[in-house]
């Protein structure tokens, strides 16, 4: 592959820069206000996982450069915008549908609910905000979902369809949530990445935050891991796992290798967490880390496993 990362984003209670990702998070931290953000203009009749994208990615294609105080700073149709996120409108869904069930029809329903009941709302919304006009495409995928986006985004950079992608994962927390998850705590937040073709960020001069050095999805953690091993089996230096354990026990994670559990820290991720893994990774290497880095989202119990192995800057 021939794709880095060169901008970072992140809406999450207590969390500032990807470094905070790897040491405790405060408890008791407020929730994010993205009018305090990104200001109140364009917020109003948004639901709540679109608000948290949009003061999200923001932040990202600002740290990338490619957002300035005139706009965007590249053509709108060199960026590509997928998101990822599994319960992004679920309350809405389901108060639409409560109301047509109680109602009996549909002139109950606000409009301004309407556009909201569309699984592509997030994605859609981006890309009117900020002129993106490249190839949008939502991703509902599951736990691995947010690393099927990064995933997505590097074949369509790699494809030419675009120069770059915004790749960010969102969900909110709320009452339906909880109970279609069965968790207690939701993360409430947002994460964002950018992906970009490695020359097309050369061009501009932007510097790459991570190197993306291969994508792979599997049947279990364990075959996930050992298709990101290749044949040489070097392990990572530090990898990120899809739940709160210190990982499966197998010879490619050796004790010694650094185990960040991201999932366990905020809440239930969902598809949150692949893309956030991303900007624990980007935070990694800012701290001084070297190494190859795996990134896994998706349990045994999961219908797959996802992975993606990132290098530090500057490496092929």
């Amino acid at each position: 592959m021939s794709a880095v990362l060169t901008g970072v984003g992140l809406a999450l209670p207590g969390v500032t820069t990807p470094e905070d990702l790897l040491a405790p998070v405060p408890g008791g931290a407020e929730p994010v206000d993205p009018a305090a953000r990104i200001g109140k203009k364009g917020l109003r009749f948004k639901d709540r996982a679109t608000q948290l994208a949009l003061a999200c990615a923001a932040e990202a294609l600002t740290d990338a450069g490619l957002l300035g105080p005139e706009g965007l700073t590249v053509p709108g149709e060199t960026v590509a915008v997928l998101v990822a996120s599994n319960y992004g409108n679920v309350d809405t869904v389901c108060s639409v549908v409560d109301t047509i069930a109680a109602e009996g029809a549909t002139g109950g329903v606000s409009p301004m609910d309407t556009p909201n009941a569309s699984s592509n709302v997030i994605a859609s919304t981006l890309a009117i905000k900020y002129g993106l006009r490249g190839p949008n495409l939502m991703v509902c995928n599951g736990a691995t979902s947010g690393l099927d986006a990064v995933r997505w985004a590097t074949a369509l950079v790699g494809a030419r369809r675009a120069d770059r992608a915004l790749v960010l994962a969102v969900e909110p927390d709320n009452e339906m949530v909880r109970r279609l998850t069965g968790a207690d705590r939701i993360v409430d937040g947002a994460a964002a990445v950018v992906v970009e073709r490695r020359a097309a960020a050369a061009v501009r001069g932007a510097e790459p935050r991570a190197v993306v050095s291969s994508a792979v999805r599997a049947g279990s953690v364990e075959e996930c891991l050992e298709r990101l091993a290749g044949d040489d089996r070097t392990p990572p230096a530090a990898w990120f796992g899809p739940g709160d354990g210190q990982g499966p026990g197998s010879a490619l994670l050796p004790s010694g290798t650094v185990h960040h559990a991201l999932a366990g820290t905020f809440g239930e991720a969902s598809a949150v967490l692949g893309v956030l893994q991303c900007a624990g990774t980007i935070g990694w290497y800012a701290g001084g880390g070297a190494g190859p880095v795996y990134a896994l989202a998706g349990r045994d119990g999961d219908d797959a496993t996802a992975g993606l192995a990132l290098l530090a800057p500057g490496r092929s």
